[in-house]
């Protein structure tokens, strides 16, 4: 892999959840570059780099109150590094 060459991030999510529904909406929207594939059983959202999801935009999305250990719930795997994980946003990137 080239050294200008930017690995993808992403996670997993269950498509059954009305949660992961909301997570799914709310990241599509505060990452423009992800793309989504729809997987038997699961919904596979990746962006070049650096992914976030926001907390404000999950509740928006819902319609309620979120917090953002309630996505270990919708997640089913992801590929990255967890570089932030607070109240407000988690965000997966590599470190390097």
């Amino acid at each position: 892999m080239s050294a200008s060459t930017v690995r993808p991030v992403g996670v997993d999510l269950q498509e059954s959840s009305e949660d992961a529904r909301g997570v799914l909406l709310a990241v599509e929207r505060d990452n423009p570059d992800a793309t989504v594939s729809h997987l038997p059983g699961l919904v596979r959202i990746q962006a070049p780099g650096r992914l976030v999801i926001r907390r404000v935009s999950v509740e928006e999305q819902l319609g309620r109150a979120w917090e953002t250990h309630e996505f270990q719930l919708a997640i089913v795997s992801y590929f990255g590094h967890i570089a932030e994980w607070d109240e407000d946003e988690i965000v997966i990137q590599w470190d390097h």
